[in-house]
């Protein structure tokens, strides 16, 4: 990319090999007041062995995990769960949208979001599944790269420092290899309520679900497009 950032999917013995660059990103968003299911202090053993644990779910094929990257390392990472339920085969959660506080306003978690949604769709993942912080940056993001709000839930969780925090369920449908939903979900009832709170607007998808210009996302080969959410990617190996 322009501004020197890559990214790229990473194997499990790559994940390992990243453990400890990892580690400082993580410990970074934790102490930034990130809500990513860690409490302060954060020790790096704890650290090191979450990273552990998500390497060895990598090489068993669990999770794919996509690690943005410029000459000094490490800045940012998200992780897509594949292994689902047998009923769900189809759909997929995005979990540790992380961001190392020196790489924040480049653009770096959008770019980490599309290029994630592309590994997704080579996994013949159509519905993905994410949860934010209620009225935080993350949420405003997901929202803006047209991800829809389910809701809140109240007290959900709790930030770094103790204090209790809501969080905000999105989905997204995107288009499978063929460019249709193949037909294996129901289109949703139509609601026609519209409202708009802390910056991120609610609207019930209307018509079939996927039925979105900005979700038709052409297959990744490792090659990670330009987005809506993020016009000014380019192109990367």
């Amino acid at each position: 990319m322009s501004d020197g950032v890559s990214l790229r999917r990473v194997s499990g013995d790559e994940a390992e090999s990243l453990v400890e660059p990892l580690c400082d990103v993580l410990i970074d968003c934790v102490e930034g007041g990130a809500s990513v299911g860690f409490m302060l202090p954060l020790p790096r053993e704890r650290a090191r062995a979450f990273w552990a644990e998500v390497a060895a779910k990598v090489r068993r094929g669990e999770r794919a995990l996509l690690v943005a990257e410029d000459a000094a390392g490490a800045l940012g990472t998200v992780q897509l769960v594949l292994a689902m339920p047998d009923n769900q085969p189809h759909r997929g959660d995005v979990v540790k949208m992380l961001v190392h506080r020196r790489a924040r306003r480049r653009g770096v978690a959008a770019r980490l979001l599309s290029a994630l949604e592309q590994v997704a769709t080579d996994e013949g993942r159509d519905v993905l599944v994410l949860d934010a912080v209620t009225g935080g940056d993350a949420a405003r993001l997901y929202a803006r790269c047209g991800w829809t709000v389910v809701g809140d839930i109240p007290r959900y969780a709790l930030m770094p420092d103790g204090a209790p925090c809501s969080t905000t369920y999105f989905y997204k449908r995107l288009r499978s290899r063929s460019g249709s939903d193949g037909g294996r979900l129901p289109a949703l009832t139509t609601h026609p309520r519209t409202e708009e709170r802390d910056g991120i607007r609610f609207v019930q998808p209307r018509g079939p679900p996927g039925d979105d210009p900005g979700a038709r996302k052409a297959p990744a080969q490792q090659v990670f497009k330009q987005s809506a959410c993020h016009p000014k990617m380019n192109p990367t190996g």
